[in-house]
């Protein structure tokens, strides 16, 4: 691997195919981005020997090279048949440090033992692929993940300062990582370049709110920000969407719930809580509603 570098192998790779948009490929060749994608990494447990790093959509394998130069095992997943064979070529075996897999990386097996993420994703898989990882964390924790996102996607993700919600994705994480946004990246970072700019996210895992029901907070939250217009008062006088999937919840015990907590006007909700917006609740409100409803 020493003869290899960022430019050849995105070169070797487009000599051979023309990126398909429909993939998300837009090849990372910013080697200033690649060197900090590792750096952010390692910010708990350093990349090394003890590492098994995952990756999802390696493409011509400029961020995978810089993953095995630290000395890690990397499993990664790649849809593009090409792409895999180019990836074959390039690195071999890489003396048993990598792991490649021609499969979608919504529906294939992730190992138990990965310890840290790190991916240039495809924009139109972010949302399922967090999904996957907040499931997979919660079985096999990771020391940190690290993505490469479109930079409105990014922002999203994370908790404003004053621990306001500007999303329920935030809030969705939220409950397993602190979020930090890192450098934006330009669009002459990938070739070929996207219409817009980029972003660092590192998910650093924290130990929060253990006892909450997850599935709940996560269907109150969709819920309330499907409409975060509206007042708390409105949103709530209907049950989520899906609310029966959680189990022994219906309707009538919803409505039943939310009876309750606005006559028992709860601690850790705001004077005036149900004439507010949703964006108006910081993430610790939310969670005492969700416990409030969830108790009932």
């Amino acid at each position: 691997m020493d003869d290899l570098d960022t430019r050849l192998l995105v070169d070797l790779l487009r000599d051979r195919v023309r990126p398909n948009r429909s993939l998300g490929q837009h090849f990372l060749v910013d080697d200033a981005v690649i060197s900090r994608s590792v750096v952010l990494a390692s910010c708990a447990n350093p990349l090394d020997s003890d590492s098994h790093v995952l990756e999802i959509g390696p493409g011509p394998g400029s961020l995978t090279l810089a993953l095995l130069r630290t000395g890690a095992r990397v499993t990664a997943f790649e849809v593009d048949g090409e792409a895999v064979s180019h990836l074959q070529r390039v690195f071999g075996d890489a003396d048993g440090h990598l792991d490649l897999r021609q499969a979608d990386a919504l529906e294939g097996d992730w190992p138990a033992d990965v310890t840290h993420m790190v991916a240039n994703l495809p924009y139109q898989i972010s949302s399922p692929v967090l999904e996957r990882i907040q499931r997979h964390h919660a079985e096999h924790p990771m020391a940190a993940v690290v993505l490469l996102l479109q930079a409105e996607f990014a922002e999203r993700m994370a908790i404003s300062r004053n621990q306001a919600a500007l999303s329920p994705l935030g809030l969705s994480l939220w409950l397993d990582f602190d979020v930090e946004l890192d450098a934006k990246v330009p669009p002459h970072s990938f070739s070929p370049s996207p219409s817009v700019s980029s972003r660092l996210a590192l998910l650093r895992p924290v130990d929060r709110e253990p006892g909450i029901d997850r599935r709940m907070f996560r269907a109150i939250t969709q819920h309330c920000f499907a409409n975060r217009r509206r007042k708390l008062r409105t949103l709530l006088s209907k049950p989520p969407n899906r609310l029966s999937r959680i189990k022994g919840w219906h309707r009538q015990r919803w409505a039943e719930a939310v009876d309750t907590v606005i006559q028992a006007a709860p601690e850790g909700l705001p004077e005036g809580w149900l004439d507010l917006r949703p964006e108006n609740l910081e993430t610790s409100n939310w969670v005492s509603l969700t416990n409030a409803i969830s108790l009932n």
